[in-house]
């Protein structure tokens, strides 16, 4: 249930991806506490981007996620900020964060809802 979501201006090789993708996955999982089984990670790059008024490589990030505790917020926004920071080698002022809790009956999976 929880979609982790990158935009980057970044240019990421095909291996590179799978790697980010994988390691997201697992700290997405942690942080949550969920299984790592219902985690999705949606990976962008290349994508055209201006941040500050600058066009440096920069990131744009979604976690959506049912029961996405706004006290979490800030340790999960300084962890995966961190992690694409040391994988996109974006600082971490070039990063912008978006959190949704989302309501169990508006998140489908499997033919049903939460």
């Amino acid at each position: 249930m929880p979609c982790l979501i990158v935009k980057t201006s970044q240019i990421i090789n095909d291996a590179e991806k799978n790697n980010i993708c994988l390691s997201l996955s697992k700290l997405t999982a942690e942080l949550l506490a969920k299984p790592e089984s219902y985690v999705m990670i949606l990976f962008e790059d290349k994508t055209t981007m201006s941040m500050s008024g600058s066009i440096k490589a920069s990131a744009y990030i979604e976690l959506k996620s049912i029961n996405l505790a706004e006290d979490q917020t800030s340790l999960l926004s300084e962890k995966i900020c961190q992690q694409v920071s040391e994988t996109l080698k974006i600082p971490t002022d070039r990063i912008y964060i978006e959190f949704t809790n989302i309501q169990r009956h508006l998140w489908g999976w499997d033919k049903k809802t939460f």
